[in-house]
């Protein structure tokens, strides 16, 4: 593992076009923003840029409102691990709204852990649109 510590930081957070989960291009970003409105198919997150941390593994998570699954349980938080790729590298992490909008709304925050640390934290406020 390397001894470098690590450089973090997220160059973009807010709405992004729709993105393609099978594609390594990341989405267009549309709009820095941390207010969402809770609307079908919109998709919000960040991208940080990550520096001196290749090959090693960064945990992702997103935590969102008490959104209930088709049996009315509470879903957990979406989480999952990825490896980093290069010595400069971006990931976007993000999600979008689905129908039923209502239960979406709230606060999500998407976390970003390396070594057992955060490196990166923004939480973006869902809303009913106006």
């Amino acid at each position: 593992m390397s001894k470098l510590k690590a450089d973090v930081c997220i160059i973009q957070a807010g709405i992004f076009s729709q993105w393609d989960s099978d594609s390594d291009e990341l989405p267009r970003f549309l709009k820095a923003t941390v207010h969402v409105p809770a609307e079908i198919d919109i998709e919000f997150g960040f991208v940080p840029r990550i520096r001196k941390a290749k090959n090693q593994v960064l945990g992702y998570c997103i935590y969102h409102p008490d959104i209930p699954d088709a049996e009315g349980n509470i879903q957990a938080p979406f989480d999952g691990e990825v490896y980093i790729k290069e010595n400069d590298w971006k990931f976007y992490l993000g999600d979008c709204i689905w129908a039923p909008i209502d239960n979406k709304v709230g606060n999500w925050r998407m976390t970003l852990e390396l070594n057992g640390k955060v490196i990166a934290d923004k939480t973006f406020k869902v809303h009913l649109p106006e």
